[in-house]
């Protein structure tokens, strides 16, 4: 990257290096990007090797995984640069990324984890002294802002169906075989008891049950009315209980006038006829 004015020295913070960087050769203000050795558990980030990883923060939001790719190559090849909107472990496989799935771009500053190719780049920056900003933008490879960004982002967003397709018969084609990789393995533990010798129970060992009726449904449905009808509060209020004491007499009556009925009927058929 090309040189520009001089800086003065600043004070980072404990454990950092400060790292001057202008947006171009024709801005006069100029940012700084902190940056120290990655160092954590290896089979906590197996990814990003200690000796071969560094650490970076206050990443502006214009920076690029390409733009800072070709700052940190100065001291050694730089084989992966990640942007996150946190430290933390890698998001995801690297490998399964996906051009219309799961596009997580970070908004803001963000933190970045580069790894080099070999131990010696960590070795290299660390030693570096720098006197003079870093140009992230030059007009050789420049970064697109403003209208330029959003022909860009619309010419991205824009689909290819033929890719698209094909990226989804990959996806279900490693979920197909993941599914029957699991049944299968289901399959051989069922009926096998563990160390502890419990036997693990799977809802395909079950009996498969009849398909029910509409008579059966009907019954069903009636048992559950029932059962909604037991847990309703009845005659809790007093116009509930005057609704009800007005039904039942109601009920009886009607009882009463039908018995009138069968009764006339039946004392009407039991007249002598001799004709």
């Amino acid at each position: 990257m090309a040189p520009s004015k001089d800086v003065g020295t600043l004070v980072a913070p404990a454990g950092y290096t400060a790292v001057p960087l202008k947006f171009s050769e024709e801005r006069r203000t100029h940012h700084y990007l902190y940056v120290k050795e990655h160092k954590v558990r290896e089979d906590l980030d197996p990814a990003r090797p200690q000796d071969r990883t560094l650490f970076v923060i206050n990443v502006p939001p214009y920076c690029t995984e390409k733009s800072l790719s070709q700052i940190f190559s100065r001291s050694c090849p730089v084989v992966s640069v990640e942007l996150q909107e946190k430290p933390g472990p890698a998001e995801g496989d690297p490998k399964t990324e996906s051009r219309y799935f799961d596009m997580k771009s970070p908004k803001g500053f963000k933190v970045a984890y580069v790894v080099f190719k070999k131990a010696s780049g960590v070795r290299q920056f660390n030693s570096t002294k720098f006197h003079t900003p870093l140009v992230l933008s030059e007009k050789d490879d420049s970064i697109k802002t403003g209208i330029c960004k959003w022909i860009a982002e619309y010419a991205a967003s824009l689909t290819d169906t033929e890719h698209l397709q094909d990226e989804i018969d990959a996806f279900m084609k490693e979920y197909d075989e993941k599914v029957a990789e699991e049944e299968e393995k289901a399959a051989e533990e069922e009926g096998v008891p563990d160390e502890e010798g419990w036997v693990k129970v799977t809802r395909k060992g079950r009996r498969p049950g009849l398909a029910r009726t509409e008579a059966t449904n009907i019954r069903v449905l009636e048992r559950e009315k029932r059962k909604r009808a037991r847990k309703e509060l009845l005659n809790f209020y007093a116009w509930q209980h005057r609704d009800t004491k007005r039904e039942h007499l109601a009920e009886l009556r009607k009882k009463f006038e039908e018995d009138k009925q069968k009764i006339a009927l039946m004392r009407a058929q039991r007249k002598f006829r001799p004709y």
